[in-house]
């Protein structure tokens, strides 16, 4: 398996440089996925699709997942009384398919909301900004980062498809009745550096107050030696960011991912960290560097929590089938039967859908919406999404 060779060096020379001579899982990971030049993520290694990637997401099954989406987003405009401008904040946007499948729905159907929309995109992948701006050459979007926005000043909503699973993550194992943390190094032996694995006291307070925090207690709760799992704490510096952005709207997160009870079940040892590389996953990521995917589950639980710090309220949790078949999607199902295509293509399309609701696809994945600065009346509105088909 190939790692670039330049990106090793880098890693290794922060390691050389670190007092101790190592460094957290989480600055590994930062480093493999967004280091400025070798990165895969800043690089023009990640590739997402189908034809010769390393994984999909929900927008590669076609436009029903935006159009579905841009349905929800469209009533939150209308419970906010239509402001003008309103800003949809799309976080992370592959390459441009899910923003072209909204916009294009909105020009098609709704151009008076289109004329209101402000679409922005925060994008970290330099390469991946290219490839957006060549899909949404037609429309009328602008790049910036977090830090650009002004405090409170979006009205709107701020949402991510699989963002959050792809923040770097710390790493601990439960060892000797303690928590340590998982610290990468480097070996060298005749002719070849590798990286390995040292475990040592946490490199922060803020490991073990994050379990306070989603109210884990590795010492009763029956975790055997060797226990291993991961931490989050960029998606909590992350949702703080958002917060400070939005004055008025909705954050709207999805994400494959567990509450915390599940998330740290004592029988799943071996945490949630997963490496993606040519439709393939695994479980090493100090193989093929900086040309594979690295992500880790969402713990939704804490996503809730640092809500509350951040004057972020919980609208509501669900799973993406029953909240994209609340948008609409057991229609689009049900109107397959009516159409006259060919029947490779229906059979197809009825494929696609399908996966939507898969409960052990992406039907399973988390959909967490919270809001700041509604009006009750407001959030008394039910949000479509959030409604359960009976």
């Amino acid at each position: 398996m190939i790692s670039h060779p330049a990106l090793c060096t880098a890693i290794a020379d922060s390691i050389a440089r670190s007092p101790e001579g190592r460094i957290t899982f989480a600055e590994f990971m930062d480093m493999a996925l967004y280091h400025s030049e070798y990165g895969y993520y800043s690089s023009h290694a990640v590739k997402i699709g189908f034809q010769g990637s390393d994984f999909f997401t929900s927008p590669h099954l076609g436009a029903d997942f935006g159009e579905l989406l841009a349905v929800q987003f469209l009533q939150m405009w209308e419970i906010l009384a239509r402001p003008v401008p309103f800003s949809l904040v799309e976080m992370g946007a592959g390459t441009g398919l899910l923003a072209l499948h909204i916009l294009n729905y909105y020009r098609l159907h709704h151009p008076d909301f289109l004329a209101a929309l402000d679409y922005v995109i925060v994008e970290k992948s330099p390469g991946l900004q290219q490839e957006q701006q060549q899909c949404l050459q037609d429309f009328s979007v602008r790049w910036c980062n977090l830090a650009d926005i002004p405090s409170e000043s979006i009205t709107g909503c701020f949402f991510s498809n699989e963002l959050v699973d792809a923040l770097p993550v710390h790493q601990f194992i439960w060892e000797g009745g303690e928590m340590r943390e998982v610290y990468v190094t480097t070996h060298k032996d005749e002719s070849e550096t590798f990286f390995v694995e040292v475990t040592g006291d946490v490199s922060t307070p803020e490991l073990p107050n994050y379990l306070d925090l989603v109210e884990i207690d590795l010492v009763r709760g029956g975790y055997a030696d060797g226990y291993r799992s991961e931490i989050n704490l960029a998606a909590g510096n992350w949702l703080g960011s958002v917060a400070e952005c939005l004055g008025r709207g909705y954050v709207l997160t999805i994400d494959y991912g567990y509450p915390a009870h599940r998330y740290y079940n004592p029988r799943r040892s071996h945490g949630t960290l997963q490496c993606y590389f040519n439709h393939r996953y695994h479980d090493n990521p100090y193989v093929n560097i900086g040309k594979q995917d690295i992500t880790a589950h969402v713990d939704f639980t804490a996503l809730e929590k640092w809500g509350d710090r951040f004057n972020l309220q919980k609208i509501g949790f669900i799973q993406q089938g029953l909240f994209l078949m609340a948008l609409g999607l057991g229609d689009r199902i049900a109107a397959l039967s009516h159409q006259e295509v060919p029947i490779s293509q229906l059979l197809q399309r009825r494929e696609a859908l399908h996966k939507f609701i898969d409960p052990t696809a992406l039907g399973g994945f988390g959909v967490l919406i919270q809001s700041k600065g509604l009006q009750q009346t407001e959030i008394a509105q039910p949000l479509q999404g959030l409604t359960v088909p009976n």
